[in-house]
C-alpha cells in the first residue's frame, strides 16, 4: 500500500518508516527539517519537506504520495520534558489541534482511505479500575499545564475519529522507551534518575504502561493493514507500579535507587500533574489490540526491555 508517515524523522517514526518499508509498503515521509530528509530517504522512502502549518503545501504533499492510509506521527514535546515549565506542551497542543484539522483535510482531499493518529494511554480516569480498557472514561480537569494538553490530545482524538470518509484509528500509546526517547539511556527521565529527581512517592502504587518505540512502529503497521477504526491501546503486557518500576529504570542507566518521598510532603512541592502520576494514574490493557489487529508486542515487559534497552 501507498502509506504517509507524518512525523517520520521522530523517535517513532523512524523505526515506523523502517517496518513499513520492510514490509512492502510504498512509504512517503514528512519531516519539517531538510537534515532529517535525507535520513528518510537512506531507509528506501520518499522523503518531503513540509510543515504541518502550511495547508497549501501539505494539501500538495498529500496528494502527491497518493496514499491509501496517512500515519500521523507529529509532536513538538522538547528533549527536556519538565511537565511543571509554563508552556511546555504549547507546541504540541497546536500540532494535535490545528496541525491534525490540516491533517485531515489533506487526507480527505488526496482521497486517502484511513487515517492512523497517535495518541497516550496515560488520559484515563484516575478511579475505578487500576487498568483501563478503550472504552473507560478519560480524565477530566487534568490539573495545570497538563490539563491543556489533555484537551488538545482528546480534541485531536476527535476530529480523526469523526472524519467523515475516513476510516479513523487511534492508538494510545504507552510510555515510549528506546533510542531517542525520554526514557533513553541519554534521554530526560534518565538524567533525572541520576540526579536522583525520580522518587517514589508515597506508596508508588500509581500505575503506567510503558511500550518500546520497535513495538510502537509494530503495532502502527498492524494498524495500517487490518482493523476496524476505533480507538486502540498500544501498550506492552506488564502494568506497573511507580514503586516497581522507578527503581529497574535507576538501576538500568546506572543511578542510585530512588529516594522514597512522603505523600504528605509532594503534596506541598510538587507539581500536581507528576504527583497525580505518582499516585493515582492509571494503566491500560493491550487485550483489544490483541483481539482486533493481530498483534502482540515483542517486548511484552518493560522488565526486560529496560535490561535490553538502557544497556
Amino acid at each position: 500500500m501507498k502509506v504517509f508517515v507524518a512525523g517520520a524523522s521522530g523517535a517513532i517514526g523512524r523505526p515506523l518508516v523502517d517496518q513499513l518499508v520492510a514490509s512492502g509498503h510504498q512509504v512517503t515521509g514528512m519531516t519539517r527539517r531538510p537534515h532529517r530528509a535525507e535520513r528518510i530517504a537512506a531507509q528506501g522512502a520518499k522523503a518531503v519537506i513540509c510543515d504541518v502549518f502550511d495547508a497549501g503545501a501539505l494539501d500538495a504533499a498529500v496528494a502527491d504520495a497518493a496514499p491509501e492510509v496517512v500515519v500521523h506521527q507529529l509532536t513538538a514535546l522538547p528533549q527536556a520534558l519538565d511537565m511543571s515549565k509554563p508552556g511546555i506542551y504549547d507546541a504540541t497542543n497546536r500540532v494535535r489541534t490545528e496541525g491534525t484539522r490540516n491533517l485531515v483535510a489533506a487526507s480527505k482531499r488526496a482521497g486517502a482511505r484511513r487515517l492512523i493518529a497517535q495518541s497516550v494511554a496515560f488520559l484515563y480516569a484516575p478511579t475505578g479500575s487500576w487498568v483501563k480498557g478503550e472504552d473507560d472514561a478519560t480524565m477530566e480537569n487534568a490539573p495545570g499545564h497538563f490539563g491543556a494538553a489533555m484537551d488538545a490530545m482528546l480534541d485531536a482524538e476527535g476530529q480523526v475519529l469523526g472524519a467523515d470518509g475516513l476510516e479513523g484509528l487511534v492508538l494510545r500509546y504507552g510510555f515510549f522507551y528506546g533510542p531517542g526517547t525520554a526514557y533513553a539511556h541519554d534521554g530526560y527521565w534518565a538524567g533525572e534518575a541520576r540526579r536522583r529527581r525520580l522518587p517514589v512517592v508515597g506508596s508508588g502504587e500509581g500505575m503506567s504502561s510503558f511500550i518500546h518505540v520497535d513495538d510502537a512502529a509494530g503495532i502502527t503497521v498492524a494498524a495500517v493493514e487490518r482493523g476496524g477504526p476505533g480507538i486502540y491501546n498500544a501498550v506492552d503486557d506488564d502494568p506497573a507500579q511507580l514503586r516497581d518500576w522507578a527503581p529497574a529504570f535507576a538501576a538500568g542507566v546506572g543511578a542510585k535507587r530512588p529516594l522514597r518521598v512522603p505523600a504528605f510532603l509532594a503534596r506541598i512541592v510538587a507539581d500536581k500533574a507528576l504527583l497525580g502520576l505518582a499516585l493515582t494514574s492509571r494503566a491500560a490493557s493491550n487485550e483489544k489490540a490483541r483481539r482486533e489487529l493481530g498483534w502482540e508486542p515483542a517486548i511484552p515487559s518493560w522488565r526486560e526491555g529496560f535490561q535490553r534497552a538502557l544497556a
